[in-house]
Parts: structure tokens; C-alpha cells; sequence
């Protein structure tokens, strides 16, 4: 995802799911497009920057694995609250939950 006006498109017309530290902004994608993720980490909820970068890899790493189901989905992934030190790893997995939910199938396969 790059630039403002993908994620201002994003939160103007996207759905919400919320977690405790988390909150998932997502839209369908039209046609043929491929999905993308983005991130909203600001320094407010995460002072040190290697804690940004690691919320930041985890979550990435993790979503490699789900690739294929969420190339429906534009996801911007924004951590809302301020996240203690020892809490990050848990804020990740937190964000990662939100999207398995997001992508689950509804009902019988």
C-alpha cells in the first residue's frame, strides 16, 4: 500500500473489526486487483521504534501463510492504544487473530 489517499479510501469506506490493542480497517478489492496490507503504528502507542519494526515483522511473517485468502481484502492494520513493552509480541498475535477471523469461511465448507 502506498501513499495517503489508499489509506484515507480505506478508513472512509471500510469495514472495522476491533481488538484490545488493535483494529482492522478493511475493504473488498474490485475485479482483478490483488489485495494489500498496510500498517498504522504510531510512535504515541509505541515509542521505540524496534518495537514498531518488530509488531511490524511479526504480523508480516505470520500473514505469509494466509497470503492467498487475503488477496480479496485491502487491510490497514492500525494499533489504537498504547501497547506496554512487554506486550507487543501479544498485540501482533492479537492483529494476526483478527484477520484469520476476517478470512474464515462463513458457514459449512
Amino acid at each position: 500500500m502506498s501513499g495517503a489517499g489508499a489509506f484515507e479510501a480505506i478508513f472512509d469506506r471500510g469495514l472495522r473489526r476491533e481488538g484490545r490493542y488493535v483494529q482492522l480497517v478493511y475493504v473488498t478489492v474490485d475485479g482483478d486487483a490483488t489485495g494489500r496490507f498496510g500498517f498504522v503504528v504510531g510512535r504515541k502507542v509505541l515509542s521505540r521504534a524496534v518495537d514498531r519494526n518488530r509488531f511490524k515483522r511479526i504480523v508480516r511473517v505470520r500473514m505469509r501463510a494466509l497470503r492467498g485468502a487475503a488477496a480479496r481484502y485491502d487491510v490497514v492494520i492500525r494499533v489504537k492504544r498504547p501497547v506496554p513493552r512487554a506486550a507487543v509480541d501479544a498485540a501482533a498475535a492479537e492483529a494476526v487473530s483478527l484477520i484469520e477471523r476476517l478470512l474464515a469461511p462463513v458457514g459449512p465448507a
